[in-house]
């Protein structure tokens, strides 16, 4: 189903770059046609970023092309939010509850599992025997849990399990070679984090999340900002692949599988704050002894107190000499006070 929405996508953004002619502005119409036919979801629209590849389509010069595109995606805008909207109202997490038995009471209803959702709890029910301090289920068997439980009654413990989207077993194709060599270089270095995560926390959160969608997103916002990779931006593919490849730099690339780092904040970050730890701190230490070297060939400054600030009053002053008129002429002097840095020369 992403392939061909991936398909009918770029056979649009084509005939819409060539619609000087009719027969291309009917095939741009065509293409956005079959999308709107297609059963989208809100699923498709986060993992193949159709509304924003055909985004431009609403800018078009044919009014044909820029109207269809403009109310496709008005509304499939529109079923993301009413969609979101129901799966927050239904609940998008199941709590699955499990019911504990104590030893010491007697109870004929042998619960086998509880689904809840909020505070109402369906039971299965197979004896029924009333019990003291027991609710009868009426009709479909449901009742509501009460928020205060006293200890005489049922333990209920409760785990939450959350529902990951399936991950995809292939790559998704965009009809473009140097584009889909990007996706699955991005793809091959994301997919090393699950081996590199130490801690069974965080194994777990990387194992929930499919690397390869995240790597067609961050492609795809790379080529939106920059163009293809071999134009004038090639450099900066360059930089994120090596930075997302290299051995020593697991973090940043589990920054980015994680999305704690967005593909959209990741274009616009330097080759320095995409560096490993290690390789920021040993930049900054180059940059400090550079600095210390530049200090070091400077001009000599000696130390006084024969000089008088006129700002502070203070006596503490360096000065230096230089020679800036003609040899005959007395060498200019140069002095700084150490209290305020007020400056002055004199000859």
């Amino acid at each position: 189903m992403e392939r061909k929405v991936m398909e009918y996508c770029e056979a649009a953004k084509r005939a819409a770059e060539a619609a000087e002619e009719e027969a291309e502005e009917r095939r741009c119409i065509d293409a956005l046609n079959h999308l709107k036919n297609m059963s989208i979801t809100s699923h498709l629209l986060v993992s193949t970023q159709v509304a924003r590849h055909l985004r431009p389509l609403t800018k078009h010069p044919r009014k044909r092309i820029k109207d269809f595109a403009s109310d496709l995606i008005v509304s499939w805008k529109r079923m993301f939010i009413e969609q979101t909207k129901r799966d927050e109202r239904d609940g998008i997490c199941n709590n699955s509850v499990e019911v504990v038995e104590p030893p010491n009471r007697e109870m004929a209803t042998k619960i086998k599992k509880v689904q809840t959702n909020c505070l109402e709890i369906k039971v299965q029910k197979t004896d029924q025997i009333s019990s003291p301090g027991s609710k009868k289920a009426m009709g479909s068997e449901t009742f509501v849990a009460e928020e205060e439980i006293s200890s005489a009654e049922n333990v209920i413990v409760e785990t939450t399990t959350v529902v990951a989207a399936p991950k995809l077993n292939s790559m998704i194709k965009c009809n473009d070679g140097l584009r889909d060599a990007i996706r699955e270089k991005l793809c091959e270095a994301l997919s090393k984090v699950a081996s590199e995560a130490d801690d069974e926390e965080i194994r777990h959160e990387v194992n929930a999340i499919d690397p390869i969608r995240v790597a067609v997103s961050v492609e795809s916002v790379m080529f939106e900002n920059w163009g293809k990779s071999n134009g004038t931006q090639k450099t900066k593919y360059r930089s994120i692949l090596f930075n997302l490849k290299d051995p020593k730099n697991p973090d940043f690339r589990r920054k980015v599988l994680l999305g704690h780092v967005k593909p959209e904040t990741l274009v616009n970050m330097s080759a320095e704050e995409m560096a490993s730890d290690e390789r920021q701190r040993q930049n900054q230490q180059i940059k400090e002894k550079a600095l210390f070297d530049c200090e070091l060939g400077s001009a000599p400054k000696a130390t006084t107190d024969q000089f008088k600030c006129s700002r502070c009053g203070q006596r503490k002053t360096t000065y230096y000499q230089m020679q800036t008129r003609s040899a005959d002429e007395p060498m200019t002097t140069y002095v700084t006070c150490v209290n305020c840095n007020n400056h002055w020369k004199f000859c």
